[in-house]
């Protein structure tokens, strides 16, 4: 079997037009590609129908771990890669070295992931940088090389998390049925975070900021409430929560509407989740 016919590429499009057609020109079309759009973006789906390796959905805004869990029912290949359309210096070498990777690894692993270096660096903590090929005990979901036989035990992502922590997630799951994540040094990657969304004007900005800080506290809960439990989880975030009311008290004082707004979101998030109400904001 030829490397290209082990390996699905999945990248998740949400108003990510112009990053996934810079993308999916950096690759040969000898590898399959899965396209999720959950922004009912039919003009994308018009521009790459003239590729034959690419097979483009479209599919409800239900998240980003939901995206990739609605893909794995198209691939039949034994790994598949989750791209986010903002990954910089992908090509064809990159991915046949990570099959490399899984091979020399037996395919006893979760996931693998490359170090992140440049542009975004601080998502996620990254291993040693002396060990080639290091155990750790989370990837940056923006490029995970994905087991799918181990995806499929751990019945992929929780779809309770909309957005952030949803890699954490699923690699703590992972760990805790002994499955193994990696970090390949020797592979390197860039990321424009929070370049994937392509943003019209100044006040789509606003909106996505705080629908993105609403959603991170959510979500932060959630994982430590789910993996910790409700007692612990509320110790750790008591603080915080302090913090936020100070904060908005504060801003109320000093009449800054913009900051005041700001920790309010935040709040509203984290009372949410406290309360376990469902991860439901939108734009």
């Amino acid at each position: 079997m030829n490397k290209q016919e082990k390996i699905t590429l999945v990248i998740i499009s949400h108003q990510s037009y112009k990053n996934v057609l810079r993308f999916i020109k950096l690759l040969s079309d000898k590898y399959k590609i899965l396209i999720i759009d959950n922004s009912n973006d039919e003009i994308l789906k018009k521009k790459i129908e003239y590729r034959k390796n690419i097979k483009f959905y479209i599919t409800k805004n239900k998240g980003y771990g939901s995206a990739i869990n609605f893909a794995n029912k198209f691939i039949e290949t034994d790994y598949f890669f989750v791209f986010n359309p903002d990954i910089l210096n992908i090509d064809d070498e990159f991915i046949e070295s990570f099959i490399s990777k899984a091979k020399i690894l037996k395919d006893n692993f979760l996931c693998l992931g490359p170090r992140f270096v440049g542009v975004d660096v601080k998502s996620h903590k990254q291993s040693n940088l002396n060990i080639e090929i290091a155990k750790i005990n989370a990837i940056n979901g923006a490029c995970m090389f994905i087991n799918k036989k181990k995806f499929d035990l751990l019945h992929g992502f929780d779809e309770n998390i909309f957005l952030f922590f949803e890699e954490n997630d699923f690699c703590k799951r992972g760990l805790k049925k002994n499955f193994k994540i990696y970090q390949i040094n020797s592979i390197k990657v860039k990321h424009a975070s929070g370049t994937s969304v392509e943003i019209v004007n100044d006040k789509q900005k606003q909106k996505l900021e705080l629908l993105r800080n609403w959603h991170f506290i959510w979500s932060k809960y959630y994982f430590y409430k789910k993996h910790y439990g409700h007692i612990l989880s509320l110790i750790f975030f008591t603080p915080i929560l302090i913090r936020i009311i100070f904060r908005i008290v504060v801003y109320s004082i000093i009449k800054n509407e913009e900051k005041k707004r700001k920790f309010l979101n935040r709040l509203d998030a984290l009372i949410s989740s406290i309360k376990g109400l469902n991860s439901s904001k939108r734009i």
